[in-house]
C-alpha cells in the first residue's frame, strides 16, 4: 500500500500512547507513520518519550532499530554496553539485540524507526518474561 503522493503527518496530531507497566516500561510514544494509522506500509516511525524516573525494560524484536535523540539526555542499553542518546545522536540497534533504557534522570525524547509495515507486527520479547528465539527477517 505505498503511497503514490507524499503525505505529512503532525506528531501532535498523532495519538499518545503509553505503556504504565514497571515490568516492560513507563514511556509514551506517537506513531508517525505506520499501515495500521496512514496509507503506507515498510516503515513504522515515531517519537518515543521518557520522564525522568520513567524505565523502559530490557527487550528484543527480530526487526532492526534506529533511535535518533531530539531532547535530552540518556543512557541505552545495546546487548550490555551503555550508548548515549542525546539531540543530534543517531543508534543502530540490530535485530535481536537486547536493548532499553533503564531509566531517566531528565526528560528524553527520541524518533525511532523501523523497517516493518505496522507497529503492531513488531513482537517485543522482555528479557525477565521469556527466551526470544525468533529469527531475524529475511
Amino acid at each position: 500500500m505505498t503511497p503514490t503522493a507524499a503525505i505529512r503527518i503532525d506528531a501532535q496530531d498523532c495519538a499518545p500512547a503509553r505503556w504504565d507497566d514497571p515490568a516492560r516500561g513507563t514511556l509514551s510514544w506517537r506513531t508517525l507513520i505506520s499501515g495500521e494509522v496512514t496509507p503506507t506500509d515498510t516503515l513504522v516511525c515515531g517519537i518515543a518519550e521518557m520522564q525522568p524516573g520513567e524505565t523502559f525494560a530490557l527487550h528484543r524484536h527480530a526487526e532492526p532499530e534506529v533511535y535518533f535523540g531530539l531532547e535530552g539526555e540518556g543512557e541505552v542499553l545495546i546487548d550490555g554496553i551503555p550508548h548515549r542518546l542525546a539531540p543530534g545522536v543517531a543508534l543502530y540497534i540490530p535485530g535481536m539485540a537486547e536493548h532499553g533504557v533503564p531509566h531517566v534522570t531528565q526528560s528524553l525524547r527520541w524518533f525511532y524507526t523501523f523497517a516493518r509495515d505496522r507497529f503492531d507486527q513488531i513482537a517485543y520479547h522482555f528479557t525477565h518474561e521469556a527466551p526470544a528465539t525468533e529469527p531475524a527477517p529475511e
